[in-house]
């Protein structure tokens, strides 16, 4: 039964948040928000690739759910071809740097 226990810690440990997560940073994210404004950034907006839908709004969104829904678009788990291609060029310095950007309160995309 110990076994069994240690093994259950271990899988609960490797699929929380890392231990080693990377602090994002709002401000360096500054420099990053030109590829979100685009969509994001416009009230209202609706894309029209691949299908016509809301762009959702990224400010006051949770840190650690924008840093795993931009490695779903990386990693292929979410399929907008225009956000997949985003994810991919994203480091996962910037995408903790975008989070903490968007997180905030006072984060600008709607």
């Amino acid at each position: 039964m110990h076994g069994r226990h240690l093994l259950i810690a271990a899988c609960l440990a490797l699929s929380g948040p890392a231990a080693s997560a990377l602090e994002g940073d709002a401000e360096a994210a500054q420099a990053k928000t030109s590829m979100c404004m685009g969509c994001h950034g416009i009230p209202g907006y609706r894309t029209a690739f691949p299908d016509v839908y809301p762009v959702p709004k990224l400010g006051g969104q949770h840190a650690a759910y924008l840093v795993r829904a931009l490695q779903a678009y990386r990693d292929g788990e979410r399929s907008h071809p225009t956000m997949r291609a985003i994810a991919a060029s994203l480091s996962e310095q910037d995408m903790a740097d975008l989070a903490a950007y968007y997180s905030v309160a006072g984060g600008e995309a709607q």
